[in-house]
């Protein structure tokens, strides 16, 4: 019997978010590449799923949408509202769908918020299903607040027929009479009954996609002489490097290979040899490192994170996450060379890739030419599928509306025109100071 395929995020859609005035979309697959210039809108693109997610995690009600939370942080909707629609002046709202699915079927949940004068609201969520036969998107459900009771009833009674419930009349017109209100749940919609008594959620599966995805920002702080002790998952609510020291804490003690997968790829990237925990009294954890990179002993010479070379401190949480994460879970990853040494960029890409093939789904957002490079070439290497890998570059127009390009890799690992060319710039680079070089050393010649 064919394995399941596992329910995942593929697909974002955004609109009226910041430079994102128009709606652009990108795949998610197993190994997505988010480049192009600073403030081009790659973060932008994520933000409202990061939105969603602290939205979902927070342990009270925060309404429609925590905007100041620990994975993104906004003081005011005209910080990421965009000003670029309505000739300079910040627009009313903005929109986000996300697709989820398997192998077997797909749905989409579009909601929009708008700002309202009590705050941020939920305006309208509407969802559309599809399945592998049939990829046409059929209509679901569309809510909005205040919606009336006959128009509830008739939106109950077309899922049941969408979903070949409908064949006792009785029975449908019966669970369709239930349901009448629309009632807000976190920064979704629901329906409910009159009485309160039951409820129809769509966004479930959604929801429980986006709350355990994991964010491993750009700004990842100094390394610290001890660390708080945190659960080890599966939930990793707020910023993932907060349960980092306790996770590989947790691989030391269970003897869990996975703590070796983090030092094989410790030693691959050439940082260091070893990556161990001790506890400090019922509340700390204390994180250490080989003080050499190429020391594999019994015994090697261990010294705090804090002591050693800020590349490990850094590209930590990045191993850890993509280890740690599951088949079909997402992953997303801003820069995940920081202070990397070229060699180790390269080499990443293995490890992420790596990832990849086990099904999860890491989202990269980079300015690594190297890194892509690397991607490139276990392609061409015959060491990963060119079908588990999306690139999308954003850039902007003249008017600062970002959009997107997107292109897929060949079995070569070569790639379509994107607007700006890593290499290029690269060789362009290199090009300008080859000349330089030539005019010091011969022009002076010349002149003499």
């Amino acid at each position: 019997m064919a394995k399941k395929e596992i329910e995942s995020i593929t697909k974002i859609s955004v609109k009226g978010f910041k430079s994102i005035a128009e709606e652009c979309k990108i795949d998610i697959r197993p190994l997505t590449i988010l480049a192009g210039a600073n403030s081009s809108g790659k973060s932008s693109i994520m933000q409202p799923l990061l939105m969603l997610k602290q939205t979902l995690e927070a342990p009270y009600d925060p309404g429609p949408l925590l905007i100041d939370g620990p994975n993104v942080e906004f003081t005011e909707a005209s910080q990421f509202l965009s000003t670029l629609i309505n000739k300079g002046k910040a627009s009313s709202r903005f929109q986000i769908q996300i697709d989820i699915g398997n192998f077997d079927s797909f749905y989409s949940v579009r909601t929009t918020f708008g700002k309202e004068e009590t705050g941020i609201e939920i305006l309208e969520m509407a969802t559309e299903v599809k399945s592998k036969e049939d990829k046409t998107p059929s209509p679901h459900f569309r809510l909005y607040p205040g919606m009336p009771p006959e128009e509830i009833r008739s939106q109950v009674e077309q899922d049941l027929e969408l979903n070949g419930l409908d064949e006792d009349q009785d029975f449908s017109k019966n669970f369709s009479k239930n349901f009448s209100v629309v009632e807000r749940s976190r920064c979704f919609l629901r329906l409910e009954t009159q009485d309160g008594r039951g409820g129809l959620n769509v966004t479930s599966n959604l929801a429980f996609s986006i709350a355990r995805c994991i964010h491993v920002p750009g700004l990842r702080g100094n390394p610290e002489r001890t660390y708080k002790l945190t659960s080890t998952g599966p939930w990793y609510i707020g910023g993932f490097k907060d349960y980092v020291a306790s996770i590989i804490h947790e691989w030391q003690e269970t003897d869990d290979r996975r703590l070796k997968s983090v030092t094989n790829a410790l030693r691959k990237l050439k940082l260091t040899g070893q990556v161990r925990t001790k506890k400090i009294g019922d509340a700390r954890i204390e994180l250490q490192v080989g003080r050499l990179p190429n020391d594999r002993s019994s015994n090697p010479d261990m010294v705090s994170i804090a002591d050693v070379g800020f590349g490990v401190s850094q590209v930590l949480p990045v191993l850890v996450a993509v280890i740690a994460a599951e088949p079909g879970r997402l992953v997303y990853i801003e820069q995940p060379e920081l202070h990397l040494h070229p060699n180790a960029q390269v080499i990443l890409a293995q490890i992420l890739a790596d990832a990849a093939k086990r099904g999860v789904r890491v989202v990269v957002e980079t300015h690594s030419s190297l890194l892509l490079l690397g991607v490139q070439t276990l392609v061409a290497e015959g060491k990963l599928s060119s079908e588990l890998i999306k690139l999308h570059w954003f850039r902007r127009r003249r008017n600062g509306a970002t959009i997107v390009s997107s292109e897929d890799l060949d079995e070569a690992g070569t790639y379509g025109n994107w607007p700006v060319d890593f290499d290029k710039v690269s060789l362009r680079a290199e090009s300008r100071y080859l000349d330089a070089v030539d005019n010091v050393r011969f022009g002076k010649e010349e002149t003499s």
